[in-house]
């Protein structure tokens, strides 16, 4: 799917040029990534499978701020297995996210693939956060990220306290986020395979400059996410 036509479905504004100009910089990360080699010790795989969430809530609602599980997340049973595709495929993905929220200086930004009928957090960077979201009516009524997943429409939330007062939908996993933007991971044939949702500590924080770099990151990843 070219740019054009990914705004088009997706909602979004942005500039067509600045959309090339994000997706050449992240061509060469993904350069850079076929080079890489597994991880050789058991710590190195560790870290691409396993991250730390929060604790739930007893009905698994939401997500409790100041208390991490003791017991890690692993995208191992998520995703099938520890395969060497799966490895080669969350290095790249982690390359990727970690560029953009590198180029854009955002607090939070997460990549999410749909695994059936969860939402499944792939790599991130920011604050430890909710692992995964069911795809689920109940879901969709309060959190962003399954709103998008299931419409294939993009969510820009300027300032987040606004929004909740009139209210919007909105899953709170750090409350000093004040803007977000969410937009859909689409295959070819325009499906939702994943998200990204970026944050920020201040409202109105998403430029045209980061809405292009977010747009680029979404049209790279649908070839390099896990099968």
């Amino acid at each position: 799917m070219d740019a054009r036509a990914y705004l088009s479905h997706t909602g979004l504004t942005a500039d067509l040029g600045a959309i090339r100009e994000a997706q050449q910089s992240l061509w060469g990360i993904l350069e850079e990534a076929k080079k890489q080699s597994l991880p050789a010790t058991p710590s190195a795989l560790n870290a691409l499978y396993l991250y730390r969430v929060p604790k739930l809530s007893t009905d698994g609602s939401c997500s409790l701020h100041d208390e991490l599980d003791p017991t890690p997340y692993d995208l191992g049973a998520a995703l099938g297995g520890r395969s060497v595709q799966n490895s080669f495929s969350l290095l790249t993905v982690s390359a990727l996210v970690n560029e953009v929220a590198s180029q854009t200086q955002l607090p939070w930004l997460g990549a999410y693939q749909v695994r059936g009928a969860l939402l499944v957090k792939l790599a991130y960077r920011g604050a430890e956060s909710r692992a995964e979201f069911p795809l689920t009516d109940a879901f969709e009524k309060q959190s962003t990220n399954v709103r998008v997943a299931r419409s294939g429409k993009a969510s820009l939330v300027d300032d987040v306290k606004a929004h909740v007062k009139n209210g919007g939908a909105y899953y709170e996993c750090d409350p000093k986020v004040q803007s977000e933007l969410c937009v859909p991971i689409l295959d070819p044939n325009a499906h939702v395979v994943g998200i990204l949702d970026a944050e920020a500590f201040e409202p109105g924080a998403f430029t045209s400059a980061r809405v292009a770099a977010l747009v680029a990151l979404a049209l790279e990843l649908p070839t390099h996410l896990p099968r």
